[in-house]
């Protein structure tokens, strides 16, 4: 019973600096503060709540804050980000753990994360999400980290594109498709003819003129750097 009543009291509560923030800490005071802080966000992350993973997420952001972008702190991300879709419970037939906020949020912090590791969580996500917010946010924290060197985000994003074109258009998904793919674009995909037919697609479908007009926009640029490489 005690050791039930120790793992509430750990998920229960937000991450407090071990050692007092008006002295400064050695290395050995650094590890412990952040090794018990990577166990509590694991154990927060995990739990059932939907109010303790927000829990999670806002020592997440402290965490960060603070430098600690720790495994731990990516697979807790991962696990909270992918819970509802991949990672599913489900009580008499109906899906229990399903929480697109804190999906959306993961989203944003695996952005905030930057690493190789975090793109390719967010390929996941966006791969096997079907909220339009979390997408959107996952394709906006892979223009955030910027890393497509093997073209595998540029043909994700363009996957989800034509999917929710055909199903569901969002004039929010096709913008943060279009900034994330010009983005990609210029640094990695100036050769990459795939790259036209997405912003095509969006500037000839169903989206507000505003929508539209950036991907022509985008479409301009890329061709236009096209160009000047070939001039060189």
């Amino acid at each position: 019973m005690s050791r039930f009543l120790l793992t509430v009291f750990i998920i229960c509560i937000p991450v407090i600096p071990v050692i007092s923030q008006s002295t400064e800490m050695t290395v050995e005071e650094s590890y412990l503060q952040e090794s018990i802080e990577n166990m509590i966000i694991r154990e927060q992350s995990r739990a059932d709540s939907r109010d303790i993973k927000i829990a999670a997420l806002v020592n997440i952001g402290s965490a960060m804050e603070r430098g600690n972008k720790s495994e731990e702190i990516r697979q807790a991300l991962e696990y909270m980000g992918l819970e509802g879709t991949v990672y599913r419970i489900l009580n008499n037939g109906r899906l229990i753990n399903n929480f697109p906020d804190v999906r959306r949020e993961c989203a944003k912090y695996l952005g905030i994360l930057g690493t190789a590791a975090a793109k390719d969580v967010l390929l996941k996500i966006a791969a096997n999400d079907n909220e339009p917010l979390v997408i959107q946010e996952a394709i906006k924290s892979l223009g955030d980290i910027g890393i497509d060197d093997n073209g595998r985000t540029i043909n994700t994003i363009g996957r989800i594109v034509q999917k929710f074109q055909n199903i569901n258009p969002d004039n929010l998904l096709a913008f943060s498709a279009i900034v994330t793919i010009e983005k990609l674009g210029l640094q990695f995909g100036l050769n990459n003819q795939e790259i036209i037919q997405i912003l095509l697609q969006i500037h000839e479908g169903p989206y507000l003129n505003v929508v539209k007009n950036r991907a022509r926009l985008a479409m301009d640029k890329i061709q236009n750097a096209r160009k000047e490489q070939q001039r060189r």
